[in-house]
């Protein structure tokens, strides 16, 4: 492929990918959001990086959200919801931090490329994205023209503004609301 045809390429791709994500899935998912006293919300790696910035979003929403693993980080308690990012849906210390949250009466809720995988086995709610990743035995659901797990990557930070338009929607914010929120120590 050609330098000058990659950025299109990619933009197809993910344009297509969209198109198999479900909207039942997005809806369950922000209503089990709403629900939650408070957000916890974890990822490793590049997955890890469009899942801090959901919980950023989530914050400007006014929600009482927390990125697993900040110094500031309570407990999670049996009213809380925990968001787990894992295409693979195996990595282990994100399985270790479902399997626990489980046993305290959190919900779980997780993007994945593997429902059947370990998190997704245990989520009330589960958006499925396409993609393709070698951290995992299971088969990919896409060939990808990109390395290893970007396709996924970037329609989760896709998915996830998608559920911030959503929960938006639903909690009757407006941007002007959210802003509020930004942070002012920059």
């Amino acid at each position: 492929m050609k330098h000058e045809q990659i950025l299109r390429g990619i933009l197809r791709e993910l344009t297509v990918n969209a198109e198999l994500i479900s909207a039942e899935e997005l809806e369950r998912f922000a209503e089990v959001l709403c629900d939650a006293k408070h957000i916890f919300v974890a990822g490793a790696g590049r997955s890890g990086f469009a899942a801090r910035a959901f919980s950023n979003r989530l914050m400007h929403l006014g929600l009482e959200v927390f990125f697993v693993g900040e110094p500031t980080t309570p407990a999670i308690g049996s009213e809380d919801v925990l968001v787990i990012g894992s295409g693979s849906g195996e990595t282990g210390s994100l399985v270790g931090m479902a399997e626990k949250a489980k046993r305290l009466g959190a919900k779980i809720v997780t993007l994945t490329i593997h429902p059947e995988a370990s998190i997704g086995r245990i989520a009330q709610a589960c958006i499925i994205i396409p993609g393709a990743t070698p951290k995992s035995g299971l088969e990919d659901t896409i060939h990808s023209i990109q390395p290893m797990g970007s396709a996924f990557e970037q329609m989760s930070w896709l998915v996830y503004d998608t559920i911030i338009m959503i929960l938006m929607d639903k909690l009757g914010k407006t941007q002007e609301e959210m802003f509020i929120h930004h942070a002012n120590l920059e």
